[in-house]
């Protein structure tokens, strides 16, 4: 386990997020991390940004929102299909 420094850190730290890495990558992503106080407050951007995403994904559109979405939709395919 090495300390992968600031750039490989940086340039990974999507996929580091996601557990995207090999367990070696990861582990020296992770040392990087403990000793880093700036690449450290990156991540904890990264985690609170994808906690935020992961649950906006959870939750369901207001009905009167998708009806909105469905119909426009709908117009669009419809306008497509006529235009060829």
């Amino acid at each position: 386990m090495n300390d992968c420094g600031c750039d490989k850190a940086r340039a990974e730290l999507e996929e580091y997020l996601h557990n995207e890495l090999c367990s070696e990558d990861a582990a020296d992503i992770r040392a990087h991390m403990e000793n880093c106080p700036e690449c450290s407050g990156e991540l904890k951007v990264g985690i609170t940004i994808t906690e935020v995403v992961q649950r906006a994904c959870r939750e369901s559109a207001p009905d009167e929102l998708r009806t909105v979405v469905l119909t426009r939709i709908r117009e669009i395919q419809t306008h497509a299909v006529f235009a060829d």
